[in-house]
């Protein structure tokens, strides 16, 4: 009876171990692949702005599509109301890219599908140079296919900071830097950002690439158009950076300065002078005390043996000529 208790409790665990690894294994797909609530799976693709995406679309029967329809649409909202965009249309192949209308200006010259992988069921397009403007849902359509299949990605393209001064009309130019004041123990540096439209965030930054804390910035704004100064109180010699940020134009540009504080470098100068001034006296201290006890030594050893008592050696014996006719006997010198 016993032994058939415990083989039941040994299967509830090994279903409940055996439930609660498809939970884990259905959380680690959720990283690609979701679900909108009572809406279809989506595959989620990441990609940085400005480099080329692939889109994955296959029919699911694989079978050779280079005959058939199939449509990419770029999904989204526009004043509260969807807005549909035309990204690819293949139709038997005649397609967007060799004289078919219809595409938006969006994806002009940008999209492209795989011509060899047509025929094992691949309808995935690439999408050249990204912009964050194409992030959003992208649906891949069959109409004509039995039963009707649609594949859905959502395009998240991640922000990518760089200089876009020669690309987009707004963007602000490289700052200009210039010293207002300076002591042996501080500099007052300012930073100018003209013309910039829409307003950059201006920062000042050291050579580890920290913000650094600065004055209010002075905005000037005229026709859209702004004007940007920043100032800053150093106290230490490095490389300071003004950045210029304008996130909506994923711009970003910046001028850099050498700062050298001389009484900074004068202190660590005058500390390390002062110690070694301290260790040459500590030691030729000790040198000294140690040639003085050497002198004391070696006097005390001689004048020890030039005090010291003379023994007769047992060995010795006077010569016969100056033996004399006492019984006493004449000591050796020493």
């Amino acid at each position: 009876m016993l032994a058939k208790q415990s083989y039941r409790m040994c299967v509830c665990l090994l279903k409940v171990l055996k439930f609660l690894s498809v939970c884990v294994w259905l959380l680690t797909l959720s990283g690609t692949t979701f679900a909108h609530e009572n809406g279809p799976v989506v595959n989620k693709v990441f990609v940085k702005q400005g480099s080329d995406v692939v889109l994955p679309c296959s029919i699911n029967t694989k079978e050779d599509i280079s005959g058939k329809l199939f449509d990419w649409r770029k999904n989204g909202q526009k004043e509260g109301q969807k807005e549909v965009k035309e990204v690819f249309l293949y139709v038997a192949g005649i397609h967007y890219n060799n004289g078919r209308p219809g595409q938006d200006e969006q994806f002009k010259g940008r999209v492209s599908h795989f011509q060899d992988q047509l025929e094992n069921g691949n309808a995935s397009v690439k999408i050249r140079n990204t912009k964050m403007a194409d992030s959003g849902i992208y649906s891949c359509d069959f109409p004509d296919h039995e039963p009707r299949q649609t594949v859905y990605n959502e395009l998240v393209v991640e922000r990518t900071l760089k200089d876009r001064s020669g690309e987009i009309i707004g963007t602000c130019q490289e700052p200009y830097i210039r010293t207002l004041d300076q002591t042996k123990d501080w500099s007052l540096l300012q930073c100018e950002v003209r013309g910039a439209s829409p307003q950059p965030k201006v920062e000042w930054k050291n050579s580890a690439g920290n913000i650094l804390h600065a004055e209010q910035p002075q905005v000037l704004e005229s026709g859209g158009s702004y004007d940007v100064t920043l100032n800053i109180t150093v106290t230490k010699t490095d490389q300071y950076r003004c950045v210029a940020t304008q996130e909506e134009l994923s711009h970003q540009i910046y001028a850099k300065t050498f700062v050298f504080i001389s009484g900074k470098l004068c202190e660590d100068q005058t500390t390390k002078e002062a110690a070694g001034w301290l260790g040459g006296f500590v030691l030729g201290a000790v040198v000294l005390a140690a040639v003085q006890a050497l002198l004391v030594a070696t006097k005390h050893i001689t004048v020890n043996c030039n005090q010291g008592p003379c023994r007769q050696r047992d060995d010795y014996e006077a010569p016969p000529e100056k033996l004399p006719n006492s019984s006493l006997r004449t000591l050796p010198p020493c």
